[in-house]
């Protein structure tokens, strides 16, 4: 696993490892055509809250540092992190990136800037958003599958359910799972520590299962939790992740060395050791 080391003094970016770096120097690193599929969720500029108490959870347990970009600079940073990505996509490969709906408007024009082909606009729709007074609840999270040729790009839409695959009522299971709105409930690690936001394995899970091979190469320039790493990991693809907050990079580092999905928080791990101290 590679170890947090400043950009400067780098010279290149090796294969299933995580740097604790910006990703558009860490991307700048990446020779062209680099890398099959990216999937990534990048900071919404909406002055985000990671510790509010209306997201339902446990604060202690929250880790601080969530890196937030200006709503005035976002277009600008998007368009920078977006020109790196374009440039390390292979021709077959794809890329997702997620969105809230706030600064979508700038995901948009970035993609189009940048020469990325739009496939799909994407409605990730989860189980709850946070309740509103004076406007209807937000519920669900926007997501782009673009490319950067699309006639060459990867696809196997057999890939989780055959076209004889019915459900009990008789519908067809591929043609559900093909729908551009995907209904995947958000993960809550009850207990356990925890970055302020991650992406569900159920989602990266599909996102692998149609749009690469083992053995593929998977980036994720806002890596966070690791969440993107880890499952490809899990999924025999081959991974990259950048992270610019070191508390993050650490979580992250730990789950892929160790291998364990969850990692339980400080006071769960103080619980533990004294249940086996009083034991021994």
């Amino acid at each position: 696993m590679a170890l947090a080391i400043h950009a400067r003094d780098m010279t290149e970016i090796q294969d299933n490892a995580i740097y604790n770096m910006d990703c558009i120097q860490g991307m700048k690193l990446l020779p062209p055509g680099h890398v099959d599929l990216i999937i990534t969720d990048p900071p919404f500029a909406i002055d985000f809250k990671a510790r509010r108490t209306n997201y339902n959870r446990t604060q202690s347990r929250v880790m601080d540092g969530y890196n937030e970009i200006p709503a005035e600079e976002y277009l600008d940073f998007t368009r920078s992190w977006m020109r790196e990505a374009y440039r390390v996509l292979s021709e077959t490969g794809s890329a997702f990136i997620f969105s809230g709906w706030n600064n979508l408007k700038d995901i948009l024009i970035a993609i189009d800037d940048v020469g990325f082909v739009t496939v799909n606009h994407i409605i990730w729709k989860y189980q709850f958003g946070v309740v509103c007074k004076r406007r209807f609840v937000t519920s669900h999270y926007h997501c782009l599958f673009v490319c950067k040729d699309d006639t060459k790009r990867k696809f196997f839409n057999s890939a989780r359910f055959q076209k004889q695959d019915v459900s009990k009522t008789g519908k067809s299971l591929r043609y559900q799972d093909l729908e551009d709105v995907w209904v995947i409930k958000r993960e809550y690690w009850h207990g356990d520590k925890k970055t302020p936001t991650k992406l569900p394995a159920a989602i990266i899970n599909k996102i692998l299962s149609y749009t690469s091979e083992e053995g593929d190469l998977v980036l994720d320039p806002f890596l966070g939790s690791g969440q993107t790493a880890v499952v490809s990991k899990q999924n025999k693809r081959r991974y990259i992740g950048f992270e610019i907050v070191p508390e993050y990079y650490q979580f992250a580092r730990e789950r892929l060395e160790t291998d364990n999905y969850r990692l339980p928080s400080e006071d769960q791990a103080a619980k533990a050791t004294a249940e086996v101290m009083l034991w021994d």
